[in-house]
């Protein structure tokens, strides 16, 4: 039996929060903005999606690199603070913490400004490294896909490592979406694979969601794949021939900050397949995990428990 339910390994980040920052128009040199108290929180996916699967009652690990600095130590604490297991997380001796200031305007739109930092040297040796927490777990997380250069290249060989101890694996994009031809190799071996439509349009070329699901099933993806299209919900096709429509949630309170939102609705996503659920009622309660993490400032302030956040699905059963 796994010590785990899922291990979410690869971009690890302290986030700066700002807001309000106009980002419709150029801020220009020399100038001081007044600005609320700044904030300094944990992002990346496996803060993000690690912390909304534990609120929502999975047992959690944590793989990946930061730096022997400040920042290293406390995304440690967060993460042992929400009880998501910290002990895979290794330090590197020589790069930083990855680290990203986060713009907010006053609408909750946000622009990023980041180093990659450790996570950078995340390769398949690193994952070769990690091979006996893997075995642990029942679904291993991979991301993001556009912001691990060091492992990009062998993608599939990474997917590959994570396969041999007995995983499911799970991918996430991330920055531009990467390039599709060292995602192409890992996709057969993928079970659960639905980036932003942004990203997706990036690696794939085309803009229709159902096209885009057509051409990684071209490339043989065999698990679930979507595309994530924001307000306008999510695109699932937990099988080829098949297609399901998941509708956006609405917010159970005011909009503060959409960061986080797409790790938040894969949180979801995976938490409800793990624990059984349809494909479709996995996917609304990915939409209700979103939906409650854009209520809070940060990727995980606004995050709430299983039961709570189930709740929400209920309006669009």
């Amino acid at each position: 039996m796994s010590d785990v339910d899922c291990i979410v390994c690869g971009t690890c980040v302290a986030d700066i929060l700002v807001r309000p920052v106009p980002l419709t128009v150029p801020v220009g040199g020399g100038r001081l903005i007044h600005v609320d108290p700044i904030d300094v929180t944990t992002g990346g996916i496996v803060c993000n999606t690690g912390i909304a699967m534990r609120r929502l009652g999975m047992r959690v690990a944590a793989s990946s690199l930061v730096g022997a600095d400040q920042w290293g130590c406390l995304i440690r604490s967060r993460l042992e603070g929400e009880r998501v297991d910290a002990g895979p997380l290794a330090v590197h001796p020589a790069l930083a913490t990855s680290t990203t200031a986060v713009l907010i305007d006053p609408s909750g739109e946000r622009s990023f400004a980041h180093h990659v930092g450790a996570p950078h040297a995340i390769d398949v040796a690193f994952l070769k490294s990690q091979a006996a927490f893997f075995a642990k777990s029942r679904l291993a997380v991979l991301g993001y896909f556009g912001l691990l250069p060091s492992l990009e290249p062998e993608f599939a060989a990474g997917v590959a490592v994570l396969k041999s101890v007995g995983c499911l694996v799970a991918a996430e994009t991330g920055g531009s979406g990467g390039d599709l031809a060292h995602l192409a190799p890992a996709l057969p071996a993928i079970d659960i694979y639905v980036p932003s439509l942004d990203e997706a349009v990036h690696q794939t070329g085309l803009h229709d969601p159902r096209t885009i699901i057509e051409c990684y099933r071209g490339l043989g993806a065999a698990g679930l794949v979507g595309v994530k299209l924001g307000t306008q919900g999510a695109l699932l096709s937990p099988q080829a021939g098949e297609l399901i429509d998941i509708p956006c949630i609405a917010a159970p309170g005011p909009v503060a900050d959409t960061t986080g939102a797409g790790d938040s609705f894969l949180a979801g996503l995976l938490t409800g397949l793990l624990r059984g659920m349809p494909p479709r009622e996995a996917g609304l309660l990915g939409a209700a995990t979103a939906a409650c993490c854009v209520t809070g400032l940060g990727a995980t302030a606004g995050l709430r428990s299983f039961d709570e956040t189930v709740m929400l699905t209920k309006q669009k059963t």
